[in-house]
């Protein structure tokens, strides 16, 4: 399948875009752009469940947030590196999606594959858009692309974001995505091995911060970024 992204989401593991900007992603689907999702791994080192069922709840969390698209490049799991391989991989799907926002990683967080991610991702958008590096994924010879933005998510640390989402509308559509990972979050009935984000507190925290950033622009929930480079606005009417 081939045709242009407004957006594209990426996140090292099946369920890190819906916990970091899952009601962004629902927020602009609504609001009527084209948006996908690529996940680098297919996450076969969490405590829980396997590459299958997380495949299958992947699909079931797309189509809650209601992307027209998602992929999984199969990177190994706990082993990401910003090197050439897996770069090229990446610009091959920024050629193909042709995104001009991408959402990606956290830039520093507790699993080493989200920070090592956020880079491979960065660097592999600035590939992108360079003539000299050629890629073919079977339809000739792929134009050079490069996204306007990227974006950075927060993760399990606190980061100061750069700016803030109103996501208020939108809450319910993230808090059910993430609930499409059955076997990744809190299941009281569940006989697996515990981890730190399969407790309730965990889940919970989730929506605790996103009314925290909320708090700060006077909003009910929100979502936090940062920015690569300087936000412009037109206007200061632009800034709510």
């Amino acid at each position: 399948m081939n045709f242009k992204l407004d957006i594209l989401a990426i996140g090292a593991h099946p369920d890190d875009v819906e916990l970091g900007c899952g009601a962004t992603v629902a927020k602009e689907v609504a609001e009527g752009k084209v948006v996908g999702i690529l996940d680098l791994t297919k996450g076969e080192l969490g405590t829980r469940g396997t590459p299958k069922i997380r495949a299958m709840e992947a699909e079931a969390a797309a189509g809650v947030l209601g992307v027209v698209v998602r992929e999984n490049l199969g990177l190994p799991d706990g082993f990401l590196e910003n090197i050439k391989e897996y770069q090229l991989k990446i610009v091959e799907v920024l050629r193909k999606y042709q995104p001009d926002i991408v959402l990606c990683n956290a830039i520093d967080d507790r699993h080493p594959d989200h920070a090592k991610g956020s880079k491979l991702v960065s660097d592999a958008c600035f590939l992108a858009g360079l003539r000299a590096i050629k890629t073919d994924i079977g339809f000739g010879e792929q134009k050079a692309w490069r996204p306007v933005n990227v974006y950075h998510y927060i993760q399990w640390k606190n980061i100061e974001p750069d700016f803030v989402v109103d996501v208020s509308e939108y809450i319910d559509v993230k808090e059910n995505a993430i609930k499409a990972f059955k076997s990744q979050f809190y299941d009281p009935t569940s006989d697996e091995p515990e981890s730190p984000i399969t407790s309730k507190t965990f889940l919970e925290s989730v929506t605790y911060r996103a009314r925290d950033l909320g708090r700060l622009i006077n909003v009910e929930y929100a979502e936090g970024f940062t920015s690569e480079r300087y936000v412009g606005v037109k206007n200061l009417s632009d800034i709510f």
